[in-house]
């Protein structure tokens, strides 16, 4: 059980780079600072685009968690 709780969730399971991080730029727009948006996905570069998308965009990346099939990224407005 992650120790974020998300404002809001995208589900970007099944989709490939880039689209997971197209769509969380997007949706990362709408929210207020401090607000977290949870990332459901299933490819296995979104581990290290995701923590470089933050650093660029000033969000924060709180981590990740292993699910059923998936994996669930949390990151913080910034």
């Amino acid at each position: 059980m992650a120790e974020w709780t998300a404002d809001e969730v995208l589900d970007a399971r099944g989709l490939s780079c880039p689209m997971p991080i197209l769509k969380t730029k997007k949706i990362m727009k709408k929210l207020s600072p401090g607000q977290i948006l949870e990332i459901q996905g299933t490819d296995p570069g979104t581990r290290n685009d995701l923590p470089a998308f933050t650093e660029r965009s000033g969000d924060e990346f709180l981590g990740e968690e292993q699910q059923d099939g998936y994996i669930s990224f949390y990151v913080k407005k910034g």
